[in-house]
């Protein structure tokens, strides 16, 4: 497996381009799904998530090819309504293929996804929306098997909680459902609106976009369209902590501030300076760093995919910080790792008390999922001497090109290739 080798304690500075956003794209090329015309996509990342995305729709006969730089076209008629375990397994986003193969054609069968490293996150209210828009269900040998032998119609559902997958699920269905479907305590996540606006360029006709109070008047068929993939906010964030936890200064190229939400005024508190200019974000530090508090929570709450990140950067802050985790119950992975470079952390619960150190040291360290594992080269960029991160498989699925980008800011960062 590849490794990655920091020397830290050098500042970032420089420019960043920040990469079209993993958590859209993945749920835009499933929208190729829901047509047998072409999807073009632009500002795509080059991830191993997007290739295994391509692999299942590859399964379900929607081919997905490079049509240049970022660029993928998406589209074909579907020849199989069956979404195996071996691939399904690999990438939670998976699932979102249920909803479109049951309204194309009336049939699927797809794999439980199952648990992963940061929580089990249950697909009952995948399960429960699509019953209600009509769709025979039943699990049998780790698989759902759903049909809708009258076709699919529109429903209101009210989640009872905010759910990104079964809001992302049930928009792609309900654009092809009789009737009109009203989704109620809907995600609001840009990643929503862009796959809404995306499904509009389609011929869809969803409004309330950006709000959570979806309306989907369902057509009788969608068609191709050109998209751009938003940016990344969660890069963004990540690289805002690189910055900050070096005390260096950085442009975001193409971030956009509003789509921080609440990590934006929390870094702020944390005496980092969030800016927007007309290219992206600027991010610098004002002094020191200090002790602040966070909690996990939907959009445009603080979002639980920058917990690991700012957890680092609190580990080298003045004072002490709770940060707290609302949404998933096995996010605290990482605290081990941290603790062996020298951080000071304890974890209660679901929260964890952070007490800054002056520095960390180096050391070698194993990460266990996506975020923890560029929290642990947040890290070694803080810290003193040399740091090898193991298992950086887990950081190629979302982060592109991790190491071309920090060292054009001034990082020590190089990849070793066993």
């Amino acid at each position: 497996m590849d490794r990655i080798r920091i020397r830290g304690g050098r500042p970032l500075e420089g420019v960043i381009d920040i990469s079209g956003a993993k958590n859209s794209a993945l749920k835009v090329m499933v929208a190729g799904l829901l047509t047998d015309e072409r999807l073009e996509l632009e500002n795509v990342p080059a991830l191993a998530d997007v290739a295994t995305m391509a692999q299942l729709l590859a399964q379900h006969g929607i081919a997905v090819e490079e049509t240049g730089a970022k660029r993928l076209s998406v589209g074909g008629a579907i020849t199989n309504t069956e979404a195996p375990y071996d691939i399904v397994r690999k990438m939670r986003a998976s699932i979102l293929v249920l909803g479109p193969l049951l309204a194309r054609t009336g049939e699927a069968r797809v794999s439980l996804p199952g648990g992963c490293a940061i929580g089990t996150r249950p697909v009952d209210l995948h399960l429960k929306g699509l019953e209600a828009m009509g769709a025979e269900i039943t699990l049998d040998g780790g698989y759902i098997n759903a049909r809708a032998p009258k076709g699919l119609h529109g429903a209101t559902i009210t989640f009872p909680f905010v759910s990104v997958g079964a809001t992302e699920q049930l928009l792609l269905t309900a654009t092809l459902a009789a009737g009109e479907t009203v989704l109620v305590n809907a995600a609001r996540e840009p990643e929503i609106g862009d796959l809404a606006e995306c499904l509009n360029k389609m011929g869809a006709a969803i409004s309330g976009i950006g709000s959570d109070r979806l309306t989907i008047r369902g057509v009788k068929a969608l068609h191709g369209a050109r998209h751009t993939i938003l940016p990344d906010r969660i890069e963004a964030g990540t690289y805002a902590c690189a910055a900050a936890i070096t005390g260096g200064g950085v442009l975001l190229r193409g971030a956009r501030l509003h789509d921080l939400g609440a990590l934006a005024a929390t870094l702020g508190e944390a005496g980092v300076d969030v800016t927007a200019q007309a290219e992206g974000v600027a991010i610098s530090r004002r002094n020191g760093l200090h002790g602040t508090d966070a909690m996990t929570e939907p959009f445009p709450g603080f979002v639980t995919d920058m917990q690991a990140q700012f957890m680092t950067l609190m580990a080298v802050a003045e004072g002490a910080s709770m940060i707290t985790e609302t949404i998933f119950e096995n996010r605290f992975m990482h605290v081990p790792e941290l603790n062996r470079m020298g951080a000071r952390i304890n974890v209660h619960g679901s929260s964890a008390i952070v007490r800054g150190v002056p520095a960390l040291s180096g050391a070698p360290v194993m990460a266990t999922d996506l975020r923890a594992s560029f929290s642990l080269v947040l890290a070694g960029l803080a810290a003193k001497g040399e740091t090898i991160v193991n298992r950086v498989y887990h950081l190629d699925r979302g982060y592109e090109a991790v190491e071309r980008k920090l060292a054009a800011c001034g990082a020590e960062i190089e990849r070793l290739r066993d």
